[in-house]
């Protein structure tokens, strides 16, 4: 199986997002069957933030992990608005709430916040002596804020950098991946599969690429993502037979041929770029 060194572990290179989960656009105990086969089938990271449905998946992975929980690694976001000294704990307390769990994994800053890094990490640290973090990280960081974090005391603590990445998103591969990798910050990317309103299932390359190892397009994408062994990447599904080719990955593997044949259909990036965010 593909692994990932995070805080101290292995866990599984492919986990699941959960971006639209609970928000009405699959039945919800499909959702949450899904969630539960995936745990079955060996994904243990589920990524979750206050900001998907203002909470309702929050909600919804509760009501999946109960009895559960401690087969799940858990990872949930703060918006940067709340991340601030006086409501960062209350973010945190109102999201393990909804989780129905007395303790996140990794809790993560979802995105730049206008508040003091300083303030931040005193927030995030405060969490982890409090047992209701497990470790801290950070959201769609370029290199420069992560340069600006390392260098705010403190700051090297961060355990993770949660990234767009996919194909058509290479960008990060320039500058970002190699200091993250340096720095020994584990690199989760989002949106594996493109994201919402992506073709990138549908890319001739990679249909064909899946009919030639008789699976799935996301299977073909994710094994793509987790190909160097320093990407967890977090695809959603909302079906326990997407959840079944997410799954695939994980112990699958391209030929170099193909991967080759994936690089000049999706070639990297030659100067830096900035930062995609979805």
């Amino acid at each position: 199986m593909h692994t990932v060194a995070l805080n101290g572990q292995q866990l599984p290179a492919v986990g699941m997002g959960s971006w639209r989960l609970g928000q009405g656009r699959h039945a919800r105990q499909q959702e949450a069957d899904a969630l539960r086969f995936g745990l079955s089938q060996g994904i243990r990271v589920i990524d979750t933030a206050e900001m998907y449905g203002d909470g309702q998946s929050e909600t919804l992975i509760g009501e999946a992990l109960k009895g559960i929980r401690e087969q799940a690694w858990l990872v949930s976001k703060v918006y940067p608005w709340n991340a601030s000294r006086g409501t960062m704990q209350k973010a945190c307390e109102d999201s393990l709430r909804r989780l129905q769990t007395d303790y996140l994994d990794l809790y993560l800053l979802h995105w730049s916040s206008e508040h003091p890094l300083e303030e931040i990490i005193e927030g995030f640290e405060r969490l982890k002596a409090q047992g209701k973090i497990g470790a801290w990280g950070v959201s769609n960081f370029d290199t420069r804020a992560m340069q600006q974090l390392w260098q705010t005391p403190g700051g090297d603590q961060c355990a993770v950098n949660q990234i767009f990445y996919n194909p058509a998103a290479r960008g990060v591969e320039y500058s970002l991946l190699p200091w993250c990798a340096g720095h020994g910050v584990t690199v989760m990317g989002y949106s594996p599969l493109g994201g919402h309103g992506s073709e990138l299932l549908h890319d001739p390359v990679v249909q064909a690429l899946a009919e030639k190892y008789q699976t799935g397009s996301a299977d073909i994408l994710l094994r793509w993502a987790i190909r160097q062994g320093n990407m967890l990447v977090i695809p959603e599904s909302g079906s326990t037979e997407h959840t079944a080719i997410n799954a695939a990955a994980l112990t699958g593997e391209l030929m170099d041929t193909d991967l080759q044949l994936l690089e000049r259909r999706f070639p990297a990036p030659q100067r830096e770029t900035p930062l995609e965010i979805r």
